[in-house]
């Protein structure tokens, strides 16, 4: 989001909810100043940085009684996020959409090690989509779930409805994580990645990904619908997902579905 449209869709959050509510800054993009600085003038609650260093914006949000959740990928940065004073972490498997980390580390191997290292509060993600993957998240270690993809997939998302159908179209092994000499993505294989991976499999450097990656990839193809150029960031829950239903449905559906999980455990 540009710092203006960011500022509309906190406004938007505010009108609809009087329930506290976050944003999330990937720390590589640009105008993060600008970001950081609408966020405390707007009196945002929560904050969820990933895609950089936890200790660039921790103490600055922290100074002004916003707390702070880190998205990590391994062991080592989730303490370093402990050391800086983050309040929470997401701990991340490479079963996610959009940016991963370099390590693959899945979400069953990493989150039990992730809570096993800290002693503040762990939210999984990567994989989460229904009610059994919710509980065995619970099951794992974790204090709550993050929930990404399947949500992509809803009446309400701002995604293109070309993109929802083809997250409903996708099988088992349709996504990928690719470009990881320049920021590991996981996305819905196509033209688009065909031409990337035909550049991986011949050693192109950065610069030469980079350029091939252009800019307005990911907007073009969540947003914007081009099913073939564009990046169609999402992750390997999207196997899963075979519907697009309201939020509120998907929420009953999922609550539902874990009580019932829980229920059928007890006996073992």
């Amino acid at each position: 989001m540009y710092p203006d449209t960011l500022r509309e869709h906190i406004r938007k959050c505010k009108v609809a909810t009087n329930k506290p509510f976050a944003v999330n800054v990937p720390l590589l993009y640009p105008d993060i100043d600008k970001h950081m600085d609408i966020i405390v003038d707007e009196k945002v609650p929560i904050v969820f940085t990933s895609a950089g260093n936890p200790s660039l914006w921790t103490s600055f949000l922290k100074e002004k009684n916003i707390k702070v959740v880190h998205v990590v990928p391994n062991v080592s940065l989730a303490k370093k996020c402990e050391e800086k004073g983050v309040d929470a972490i997401v701990c991340e498997g490479f079963e996610a959409g959009g940016h991963n980390g370099k390590d693959e580390i899945t979400t069953m191997c990493l989150v039990p090690q992730v809570v096993d290292a800290v002693h503040i509060p762990v939210i999984a993600a990567g994989g989460i989509g229904d009610g059994r993957t919710m509980a065995a998240a619970f099951a794992l270690g974790a204090d709550a779930v993050q929930i990404g993809s399947r949500f992509a997939a809803t009446v309400e998302s701002s995604a293109h409805l070309n993109f929802k159908q083809r997250i409903v179209e996708a099988k088992d092994s349709d996504t990928i994580l690719a470009m990881k000499k320049v920021v590991p993505v996981r996305l819905i294989k196509n033209q688009f990645f065909e031409r990337i991976k035909e550049a991986e499999n011949r050693c192109a450097t950065a610069e030469e990904l980079k350029e091939i990656l252009g800019k307005r990839r990911a907007k073009a193809g969540i947003f914007e619908g081009d099913l073939e150029e564009g990046e169609l960031e999402i992750g390997q829950i999207s196997g899963m997902i075979d519907d697009i239903p309201t939020v509120s449905e998907l929420f009953d559906r999922i609550v539902a579905d874990y009580n019932t999980i829980i229920k059928n455990l007890k006996p073992l």
